[in-house]
């Protein structure tokens, strides 16, 4: 008995099989045989489309960049921090406490 690996569906693929379980034409067993998965991912990708349906009248990615820092802020940490470990660096070796070698 060999175990399948794990497999990772597209955005796409789930988008459709969780509209042919709302459309309700089929059993959620026919429709996982259909798409080869499981009736229990079937019924979890119909939830979460259900759930999120909103968002996409909403301005989901609004909704959800709000929560993210933006790009230009974690530039900008990203150089503050390399200058100071620039400045330490340099500091430490001039004062003998680090060598010059990396």
């Amino acid at each position: 008995m060999s175990k399948r690996t794990r497999r990772n569906h597209a955005s796409g693929f789930k988008a459709k099989v969780a509209l042919a379980a709302i459309k309700g034409d089929k059993t959620l067993a026919e429709i996982a045989q259909q798409f080869d998965v499981h009736p229990n991912q079937v019924t979890e990708w119909k939830r979460q489309l259900l759930e999120r349906a909103a968002d996409v009248f909403d301005g989901g990615v609004a909704a959800r960049s709000a929560n993210e820092p933006g790009l230009t802020t974690l530039h900008a940490k990203i150089g503050r921090l390399t200058l100071e470990n620039d400045f330490l660096e340099s500091a430490l070796t001039k004062a003998g406490l680090l060598s010059a070698k990396k």
